[in-house]
Formats: C-alpha cells, structure tokens, sequence
C-alpha cells in the first residue's frame, strides 16, 4: 500500500498535512484510520501479507504502535523508489490510498504532482497524470495490477486508466483545491475496509489488470521555470524539449521512474527547497 494524505476524508488544508502545524495531529488520525481500514479489509479478503509504503512529506506519518494487522511499514526520506518503494514482482496487488489529483487536472483538494512549487504538469505518452500515472510505471515494470484506490473523484478519473478493474472509493467531492465536501470518517473507513477487501477478491480472481503502458514510454515534464528545467537535465535520461519542458524516455519503465525521481529531487533546489 502507497499511502497518501491529501485524499484523506476531513483533510482540505495543508495544515493538516504537515508536520510541526497544529492540525497534523488530526490530520495523522485521519490518516492512520483509513490506512488501517484499508489493511483490514485487504486482511478479511484473503491477503496474507501487507507491506505499507508512508509517501507524504516526510514519510513518516503513522504511528507504527497503531498499524493494523501486524503490516510491515517502510517509513522516513530519501528512497529510492519514493512513492512505490517496496514494490516488486513478489507482490500480488498495489493500494493507492488517500491519494490526489494532479496540479494539471481538475480542481481537486490540495492538487500537486509531486512538487507544485516545480511541476506545473506530467504527461506519460502524452496524457496528463498525476502522482498516480507516473507511479503507474512501477507496476507496469514488475507486472503488478493497481487494485485499489481512495481519494476524491478527480483522483479516480485521473488514476482508472492504469487501474481496469480496480475498487474504487471517493471519500470526499472536491469543489476547489481548497475545499470538499468530506464523507463522516467512520462512513469513509467503513468503504474502505469494504472496498479493500473486494479489491483482494478481485485480483485472486484475476478480474484486474496491469496498468498496461506502451513502451517506449515518453514521460514530459513541466517545470514552473526555464531554470529548474536546465538543472532537470542533470539527471539522467533527462533531455530539454522547450524552454520549460523537459522529456525523459526508455523502454525500461524503471530506469525512466528513477530518472524522474532524480529529477524531483534536484529541482527543489531550484525551487528554493
């Protein structure tokens, strides 16, 4: 499980969302509660292990005491496969849970891809992702169905392409990128821990497919500045397309995410981070 914290049902303010701000608190409950309703739902449809994979922020979000069933948690900064660290041809099915839209989508709650103070927008062979699409390219890589997803109904429409025959549950309808009409907590967690578990049941029956991206794949980035795309083309991979546009290309969809994750990396600096 790839867990979020902007599609979380109650979160629509990045003082939710971040650490040392006086509503993180609430904001990791949140969180924890769905994450956790997740686990159990995955637990009751049949799965015998569940890695959980922290990708908000810091990546360190949940209190490990409070995890559902015993999951295994990767947790802090810095790894390599960022948002799908863990990921690999041993696992049977990837939850993306309290995920968003992306920063070039529709309004949604607290929209980014990544780094909004870089990327302006990501197109994976020429459709618009979010966080989701290029996270997509992991599991396409090891041949990993996405069968899960939870966030507001942008992240769905944004997400179904790369998940046929995924569950799907909106815990919240976005009506700007700063507010939502939320679903009450328990009636999201309780969707949740249903949808998990026919989640489950459908990738044991093989009713849910790979992602399914054609290679070579073309992944365009684009950068809020000239400047922070010239420092892109530092990472490998990486070539300038336009004055803000930078395109990474390959036919090994892992090497083209590491590329990526390289990318976002070295852009903060240009970014101010």
């Amino acid at each position: 499980m790839s867990l979020d914290m902007e599609g979380v049902a109650g979160i629509v303010d990045w003082d939710q969302c971040r650490p040392g701000s006086p509503s993180y608190a609430l904001g990791c409950e949140l969180l924890q509660a769905e994450v956790n309703a997740a686990i159990e739902g995955a637990i009751a449809g049949g799965a015998t292990e569940v890695v959980l994979n922290d990708s908000h922020s810091r990546m360190a979000n949940l209190d490990p005491r409070a995890i559902a069933g015993e999951a295994r948690y990767i947790s802090g900064r810095h790894k390599p496969l960022y948002m799908m660290q863990g990921l690999d041809e041993t696992v049977d099915a990837i939850f993306f849970v309290g995920y968003h839209g992306s920063i070039s989508g529709a309004a949604s709650t607290m929209s980014h891809t990544y780094n909004p103070e870089v990327f302006s927008g990501a197109r994976l062979n020429g459709r618009y992702v979010g966080e989701s699409g290029i996270n997509a390219l992991v599991a396409e890589h090891h041949g990993v169905p996405i069968a899960f997803v939870s966030g507001d109904e942008v992240t769905w429409e944004e997400t179904e392409p790369f998940a046929r025959g995924a569950v799907n549950v909106v815990t919240k309808h976005s009506i700007t990128r700063a507010s939502a009409e939320n679903l009450h907590p328990t009636e999201s967690c309780r969707r949740i821990r249903a949808g998990a578990e026919e989640a489950v049941r459908r990738v044991a029956a093989g009713k849910v497919s790979t992602p399914g991206i054609e290679r070579p794949v073309a992944l365009d980035l684009e950068m809020q500045t000239a400047d922070m795309a010239d420092v892109a083309t530092w990472a490998r991979r990486a070539e300038r397309t336009g004055v803000r546009e930078v395109r990474i290309t390959g036919d090994d969809l892992l090497d083209v995410f590491r590329s990526f994750v390289a990318v976002n990396y070295i852009t903060r600096q240009a970014g101010g981070r």
